[in-house]
């Protein structure tokens, strides 16, 4: 309940300050709606705890260490924990606003070869809370399709030693020059297990849905046909695959071709790519999260299948354009002969980006509508609040569901 309450509060209260007048109080009470949401981060952290004993692994498909410990509950923990560090440098920094700290835009400092401690570490809390939210889509994911197996006690070391080498790196851009170094090396650990993640995921969408479609030997069409049979279940760890093409490998060119391109071109373009590598990032992130929400919520049948190709389809027509967009002197370096490639790649983004809105519409009235039914689905969530999701851990303890931390346990 805090973090629901908290969130709202800094949303509209944030949104009020922002847009209509800088009333303080407003911003007064948005620090009071981000405080109860870094409260109830404390609180998450402190539940997920994953040295208590009734969370470890009793399925050895799962990644577990030699105690028995869940790598994957360590992966959640060690998440929660480098969020709320990352939370605190940029509620160090804001706490010295108007008193040696000004507000700023990260992408007009990028040629600024002077930046304050105070500039560096926003700079950094904005990169490192936008990883960690991809990391944690992520292991969200791989809990929601039943990730296990090889390739999960392959990626949960990767993704543990990844989110502590890139949150250090991240933490460390406000000291030392060498930062990216680390960053480089953390992606690679969570960027891998994102991969294994993605491997498993395919393997078991074709197994399941070969035996749903009924074939017993499929061939590759029929394989193909398979993994394509459930946009809701396939596109998620699809998005991660695109990722890579709009946001991953965009990133590691610009890194590597940061002098002898990026640099040589206007600044105005390099604020281009950067601020599109961003919002892109963000936005893919978004479309997991609301294809995870649409198979909790009970999208079933053509409804499933067009919310979550119109979800995919739409969203990387609209990435790929911007994406195209930000690099376009690669392609066209005469700034004269640009304009058809800018009208085109800018309303193929407008009709991607069209097509999610109108299609969250869609979803959101039906979701709006079915709070007046009777026998709804939030009238069943109501009722029964907790979501049946698959556990790695078997609690050796008898616990009430009321009340999973009774270390005394207690019987139904």
């Amino acid at each position: 309940m805090l973090v629901t309450f908290g969130y709202i509060m800094a949303i509209v209260f944030g949104l009020g300050f922002a847009y209509w007048g800088h009333n303080f109080s407003f911003h007064g009470l948005f620090l009071v709606g981000q405080s109860l949401v870094f409260f109830s981060g404390v609180m998450l952290a402190v539940a997920v705890n994953p040295w208590k004993k009734e969370y470890y692994v009793t399925n050895k498909d799962f990644a577990h260490f030699k105690s028995g410990m869940d790598m994957e509950r360590m992966a959640f923990f060690i998440m929660i924990v480098a969020m709320l560090i990352s939370a605190g440098f940029g509620a160090v920094t804001g706490s010295f606003w108007a008193n040696g700290h000004e507000t700023f835009l990260a992408e007009d400092l990028i040629r600024d070869p002077d930046k304050t401690h105070l500039q560096k570490a926003i700079i950094g809390h904005l990169h490192i809370m936008l990883t960690l939210i991809a990391v944690s889509i992520t292991l969200i994911v791989g809990r929601w399709l039943q990730f296990k197996g090889i390739f999960h006690k392959i990626a949960m070391p990767l993704m543990i030693v990844g989110i502590i080498v890139i949150s250090s790196g991240v933490w460390s851009v406000v000291w030392t020059h060498h930062a990216h170094t680390f960053i480089y090396v953390g992606s690679v650990g969570v960027m891998m297990s994102a991969l294994m993640l993605v491997i498993f995921s395919w393997k078991k969408l074709i197994h399941d849905n070969s035996i749903e479609l009924g074939y017993e030997n499929p061939n590759i069409f029929q394989k193909l046909k398979a993994l394509l049979h459930d946009p809701i279940k396939f596109g998620p760890t699809w998005q991660m695959v695109f990722m890579n093409f709009t946001v991953s490998g965009i990133g590691i060119f610009m890194a590597v071709k940061l002098e002898q391109i990026f640099r040589v071109w206007p600044a105005r373009e390099e604020r281009i790519t950067l601020t599109g590598h961003w919002h892109i990032l963000a936005a893919i992130v978004a479309t997991i999260i609301l294809m995870y929400y649409a198979d909790i919520a009970g999208l079933k049948g053509k409804a499933r299948k067009w919310f979550g190709w119109i979800m995919i389809i739409g969203s990387d027509i609209a990435f790929a354009s911007m994406t195209i967009y930000s690099m376009k002197r690669l392609f066209i370096p005469e700034e004269v002969a640009q304009d058809g490639l800018i009208n085109t790649t800018m309303l193929l983004a407008d009709f991607g980006l069209g097509a999610l809105l109108i299609m969250m519409a869609v979803f959101l009235g039906w979701k709006l509508f079915d709070l007046f039914k009777g026998d709804g689905i939030w009238t069943k969530e109501a009722k029964n609040s907790e979501l049946e999701l698959e556990r790695t851990s078997n609690p050796i303890l008898n616990l009430k569901k009321e009340n999973e931390f009774n270390s005394e346990g207690g019987v139904e």
